[in-house]
């Protein structure tokens, strides 16, 4: 198991193609380096986690977002969707990629906290 654990707080949704990467890109980086890795899903950036968005995302110079999420999700990444954002957005759980969590604060806090490092985008 790792001993270093980050967790990437995303906030900007695909509106900001380059703001919606990055944080999935230090993520990849962090997780191919045995570093275990929690990326939370906030106000807009819950619609990066909705099915059928991370495909249509990508950011000149950087690997394409979906290519990015798989690679976490492939090695163990988590994602950790804020229920309410996702209920103010009209957006349903099971219209999540595969592997989102829908979470409390409750859940992030204890994530943050139990962290090693933390990122906010």
């Amino acid at each position: 198991m790792a001993s270093e654990k980050l967790v990437i707080m995303v906030t900007h949704g695909p509106e900001d193609p380059e703001r919606a990467t990055i944080p999935f890109v230090m993520a990849a980086a962090a997780v191919a380096s045995d570093v275990e890795v929690v990326m939370g899903f906030q106000a807009d950036g819950v619609r990066l986690v909705r099915q059928g968005v991370a495909e249509k995302i990508e950011a000149p110079e950087f690997m394409p977002l979906i290519n990015l999420m798989n690679d976490i999700r492939e090695l163990g990444g988590k994602l950790l969707v804020c229920g309410p954002c996702i209920n103010s957005r009209q957006i349903a759980p099971e219209a999540l990629v595969k592997g989102a969590e829908v979470v409390a604060a409750a859940r992030f806090v204890a994530e943050i906290t139990s962290a090693t490092n933390s990122l906010v985008y």
